[in-house]
């Protein structure tokens, strides 16, 4: 069986509008990349360091502390807090995170 080729041809105009459609998907998609690679970290433990925390149970040295609307388990690092004092995050390991009495006025 020998297929005529004369019923199917590709327009050439139509593997030019495609190349450019893919060239220029690609360009933005590596562009987009490249922006996001070089801004600032906004999520994650990296910006969790040298925030201000709101005490919300005892803590002494271990407690919970609210950061942005979450709830954590915190180690006080020296003393004793109560809950209303602000703390100030020095360390994160894991899901808990060190923290140390802020030096502005508490409550």
């Amino acid at each position: 069986m020998q297929i005529d080729s004369s019923w199917f041809q590709v327009d050439p105009w139509l593997v030019v509008l495609i190349a450019i459609a893919i060239a220029a998907f690609l360009a933005v998609a590596i562009t987009w990349g490249i922006r996001a690679h070089r801004r600032e970290i906004l999520a994650g433990r990296e910006e969790l360091i040298g925030k201000t925390a709101e005490v919300k149970t005892v803590m002494n040295p271990k407690g919970t502390v609210l950061i942005q609307g979450e709830l954590w388990t915190a180690i006080l690092e020296a003393g004793r807090a109560v809950p209303g004092d602000k703390v100030v995050i020095t360390k994160v390991d894991h899901l808990r995170v060190s923290v140390t009495k802020s030096k502005e006025v508490n409550r």
